[in-house]
């Protein structure tokens, strides 16, 4: 969060953090990182897939998108 923009560090004390992934859905993993970092955790909708599935969607608007996309 030292790195973060103030505006954008704002939004992410007000609203939370979405995880998402296999470890998201671990019992009780929300309300931990919650309690560690003290910024409200939630759990994505459909955690699993729910990566993969924005990168199909970046991926068939990559014109929209490819300015978001760093090259590494």
């Amino acid at each position: 969060m030292e790195q973060t923009p103030p505006e954008l560090a704002s939004d992410i004390i007000g609203k939370g953090v979405v995880m998402s992934g296999g470890t998201s859905m671990l019992k009780n993993f929300d309300k931990l990182m919650t309690q560690v970092t003290g910024v409200p955790c939630h759990v994505a909708e459909d955690a699993l897939l729910c990566v993969v599935r924005g990168t199909g969607v970046a991926l068939e608007n990559i014109e929209l998108y490819k300015r978001s996309i760093s090259k590494k």
